[in-house]
């Protein structure tokens, strides 16, 4: 099929909108009216500066206030109608879009609005134009895309057919599988938005909070089902509305919105094997391997910033086990946990800190097959990763992820399960390491600006096999913190994602001060965490100062035993609980310029992060985080 995109669902003028839809590779772009009218140049030459880029005009809209009004307004409906006509001969577009009237003057009435429909149909064939009718959510009289669908059958002309539109469809809670029953060839055209589920003025809902499929909460995949099986072989094409794309990167919003078609036909081709569809083949959506989700996360460091993580490492209980065979890079184990620290003067890492500074810029994940993770990831339009590789080692497939970072994937199909062996040499650490129980990591949390959310749920939820948590407020003193996790059916693999809207937070300081977002903390998981509290203590280790009005508080709010309110008191641990189970948080003090790490326990089927704990973790950073001109570490 082919895609396309309406030019009012990102920023720019029109030549700067034509160049990022183009080059994130869509087939073709609806002209919205207003981007041609504050264009400043003529339909001839939109037209042929859309076709320069390698575009078609795929649809012209909208033309509004049609069907069913009285004269004078009808006759006056018809002539705006055959200037629309002419205006669309010059810009080479041969399919408009009408929406169903919203007027206060319009009469209403299914054979009325035919009739219309059949004499415009009439007029628009004589100029090699096509009519789609689409139903808004809020039309006067119609608004449900089975009424707009008789309505065509009754005009009965080949020049007039149908637009589907998933948002109004799910915003009135209309059954998509309604669509079933429509003749594929007579639906026109095909536009598809997502968007939140928020109880608000359809109008006001649509026109600010749409977004790409698979970034709300709309069932975009089941509309999109019901129409595959019409046998609908159109162009399928996004029309967003969203306050927060308009003010972003037309770049990387229509990325985002390609892939948003390509995931979402990969699902529906799946899902429908008897339908033929035409789409990008790819492997399926991965699945990560095994409960050690993360194979190695890597730190790119300088040589005073590395011996700083170091030694927070080995008072955690981190032994130093292995070196490259031929760079400066140490691995740091503990359980299941590989940490990396790269120092070397050249390459990937050393240019990731020229940039950031001390900061997580590789992260090795454990998945099923590793080519095939590349492989669909490039067809969803991430972008390959490569390297030199250097004596010694290994070619490890690889994406660039979110924030300038790096992805590698390692899997047990090949010589990659033998990474270790293979790329570095045993190293004798004579210093006495006591292990504090960290077993794995239990999850990565990654800040980023919060416009950059949406982004990061489509890119992890539509590679691999994955699905979003609701979202959530992290109360930071300074302002709010949206957070929401990305994670697999069993708990393997867990990410979560927090998206900063102003730099006094916390996590909006730390992606200041790192230009740009990354990795701000690691949380690792232990099956006691009041033993490995023992333990880090008896190591050296100095756990992040929590209020002790907190402590009562939790007393006063929770029926938990004295004893415990004391363990948790005297260890600095935070808790939470939920219908299934409990949690319980242990911190470090912040390094760099605000990474630390967490260690948690979960008890029983707790799902959650102890977000209800943010304010007072968050409070109790910002006492302990490192005055202007003191040194790192």
């Amino acid at each position: 099929m082919k895609t396309a995109i309406a030019t009012v669902s990102i920023a720019g003028d029109l030549r700067e909108k034509l160049a990022a839809i183009a080059a994130a590779g869509f087939d073709g772009v609806e002209i919205f009216e207003n981007d041609f009218l504050a264009y400043d140049g003529s339909p001839r030459e939109v037209g042929r500066m859309v076709r320069d880029y390698g575009l078609e005009i795929s649809l012209f809209q909208p033309f509004r206030d049609f069907e069913g009004m009285p004269e004078p307004q009808r006759a006056k409906a018809f002539d705006r109608a055959e200037r629309k006509f002419d205006l669309m001969g010059e810009l080479g577009a041969d399919l408009v879009l009408v929406c169903s009237n919203a007027s206060p003057a319009s009469l209403g009435g299914v054979d009325r609005a035919a009739q219309d429909f059949h004499e415009l149909g009439v007029r628009a064939a004589t100029r090699g134009i096509r009519v789609g009718y689409e139903a808004l959510a809020w039309g006067r009289h119609v608004h449900d895309h089975r009424d707009a669908w008789e309505i065509v059958r009754r005009a009965d002309h080949p020049n007039v057919g149908l637009i589907l539109d998933s948002f109004h469809t799910l915003a009135r809670k209309i059954d998509p599988e309604t669509i079933r029953s429509i003749p594929g060839d007579r639906i026109f055209f095909v536009q598809l938005a997502d968007a939140p589920k928020i109880d608000m003025d359809l109008l006001y809902w649509s026109r600010h909070f749409r977004n790409m499929p698979g970034e709300g909460d709309l069932d975009v995949f089941g509309f999109m089902r019901a129409v595959a099986a019409t046998g609908y072989n159109g162009t399928l094409s996004l029309e967003i509305f969203n306050d927060q794309f308009r003010g972003g990167s037309p770049k990387f919003i229509s990325v985002d919105g390609h892939r948003s078609l390509v995931y979402l036909m990969d699902r529906v081709r799946r899902a429908e094997p008897d339908i033929k569809i035409e789409c990008i083949d790819m492997p399926d959506r991965i699945a990560v391997s095994g409960v050690e989700f993360v194979e190695f996360v890597e730190f790119a460091a300088d040589e005073e910033e590395a011996a700083g993580i170091a030694a927070l490492l080995r008072v955690l209980g981190f032994a130093h086990v292995r070196r490259h065979v031929s760079k400066d890079v140490d691995l740091w184990r503990q359980g299941g946990i590989n940490i990396v620290i790269n120092t070397e003067r050249e390459g990937f890492a050393h240019a990731s800190h020229i940039v950031h500074g001390m900061n997580v810029c590789d992260i090795g994940l454990k998945v099923e097959d590793a080519a095939a993770t590349v492989e669909r990831a490039r067809a969803l339009g991430a972008e390959p990763f490569d390297q030199p590789v250097g004596p010694g080692e290994m070619k490890i497939p690889a994406i660039r992820g979110l924030g300038g970072g790096v992805l590698h994937f390692i899997d047990d199909r090949s010589d990659l399960a033998r990474i270790w062996d293979i790329e570095f040499r045993p190293v004798a650490d004579k210093s006495v390491v006591r292990s504090t129980g960290l077993l794995r990591i239990d999850h990565l949390a990654q800040t980023m600006n919060y416009e950059e959310m949406l982004t990061s749920v489509l890119f992890y939820t539509s590679i691999f096999r994955t699905s979003k948590t609701p979202m959530v407020d992290v109360v930071d003193p300074a302002g709010l913190v949206r957070s929401q996790a990305i994670e697999s059916d069993d708990g393997s693999l867990r990410i979560t994602l927090n998206g900063a809207e102003n730099r006094r937070t916390l996590a909006g300081h730390f992606i200041a001060e790192r230009f740009g977002s990354a990795v701000q903390h690691l949380a690792f998981e232990s099956s006691d965490i009041f033993a490995t509290a023992e333990a880090l203590t008896a190591n050296g280790f100095k756990p992040l100062k929590i209020s002790p009005n907190y402590y009562e508080d939790l007393a006063a709010r929770l029926d938990l035993d004295e004893s415990l309110i004391d363990r948790l008191r005297r260890a600095h641990i935070l808790y939470d609980r939920d219908g299934k189970g409990e949690y319980f948080q242990l911190y470090s003090p912040g390094f760099g310029e605000g990474f630390f790490f967490e260690i948690v326990e979960r008890r029983g089927g707790y799902g959650g992060y102890g977000a209800v704990n943010a304010p007072f973790r968050i409070a109790a950073q910002k006492r302990h985080m490192r005055p202007k001109g003191m040194p790192k570490y």
